[in-house]
């Protein structure tokens, strides 16, 4: 030991702490991590601020919904690749036609007439070849721009006005968020409220009970399939995830509109619970702590279709 440096030690010290900070579990370990589902339209958006949640968001990581294709890297990859084919045509035309020119004037090999005429052949094919590749771009082209500045997708906001957004303060735990109105912006009842709320308690309860039914009943295909897939870790890991005495303490509307035939509302919901990691065979608890309730601040994302019914569409971590 006395043969290291003070500089060793406290590299070795640093280590040791980042790897408690890793290995030492905090009162949510338990809960879930990372953020899932769909947000429509706005699923790759950071949602608003909020009073709840004040920090930007980040936008929903794991979604089935796909991205904007002008965003998309192999999008982009695919338009740059059209000129990358074009210059090589011309630079193989160029080469061609500028070596066999080089080589008739140095003598090259070409020192007879038919040499020559090999030459004039050579420079015919090439020539021709050149305008049937350039003819075959022009009309290739054409199609590809008129589609892409003539034919585009129209939004799926027009023909709607924008709403202000509601203002007045939520009841029974909720407010509404000072935010700037956006276009297709719909506004929150209590009604809505209420039922935020209810869903809130009863995912997390039906989720503790590993309820299948229960959980598909109030959340979307897509988040249903996340569930089952971590209800399906535990089980297989020997652990099952207990949550009980869930309570909202507060709650913000970030954002809520309409696209198409569905309505969205994504809220900031800070809400506490008894959040446990037990171990399924003797039920010992591995991770929380059973007697003190632990807070979560969780952006939840609702969504209404035609059934009228609200379910839930995707968590995020705030």
């Amino acid at each position: 030991m006395k043969s290291f440096k003070i500089g060793n030690l406290g590299a070795i010290a640093a280590g040791l702490a980042v790897a408690a900070m890793l290995v030492v579990p905090d009162d949510a370990d338990a809960r879930r991590r990372g953020s899932f589902g769909s947000r429509g339209a706005r699923t790759y958006d950071a949602p608003a601020t909020t009073t709840v949640a004040p920090k930007s968001t980040a936008p929903v990581q794991r979604s089935m919904t796909e991205k904007p294709a002008a965003s998309s890297p192999a999008a982009q990859a695919g338009r740059a690749a059209p000129a990358r084919r074009g210059g090589m045509g011309r630079g193989l035309l160029g080469g061609l036609i500028a070596g066999g020119l080089i080589g008739a004037l140095l003598g090259g090999g070409l020192g007879s007439l038919a040499g020559a005429g090999m030459l004039m052949a050579l420079l015919q094919v090439a020539l021709i070849g050149g305008l049937v590749w350039f003819l075959f771009r022009m009309f290739r082209r054409k199609p590809a721009l008129a589609g892409a500045h003539g034919g585009a997708m129209a939004s799926p906001f027009a023909g709607f006005q924008p709403q202000p957004a509601p203002q007045q303060p939520f009841s029974q735990g909720f407010r509404s968020a000072a935010v700037a109105p956006r276009s297709q912006d719909i506004d929150i009842v209590d009604a809505d409220r209420r039922d935020f709320e209810r869903l809130l308690i009863e995912v997390q309860d039906a989720f503790s009970k590993e309820d299948f039914a229960g959980l598909r009943a109030r959340t979307t295909p897509e988040v249903m399939s996340y569930f089952a897939e971590e209800l399906s870790q535990n089980a297989t890991a020997g652990r099952r995830n207990s949550v009980s005495g869930t309570a909202l303490i507060d709650a913000e509307v970030s954002e809520a509109w309409r696209e198409e035939d569905a309505d969205y509302a994504t809220i900031a919901m800070r809400y506490e619970s008894i959040d446990v990691m037990l171990d399924r065979s003797s039920g010992a608890v591995v991770e929380g702590d059973p007697e003190r309730p632990s807070q979560a601040v969780e952006l939840w994302t609702f969504k209404r279709g035609i059934e009228g019914q609200w379910r839930l569409s995707a968590i995020q971590e705030a």
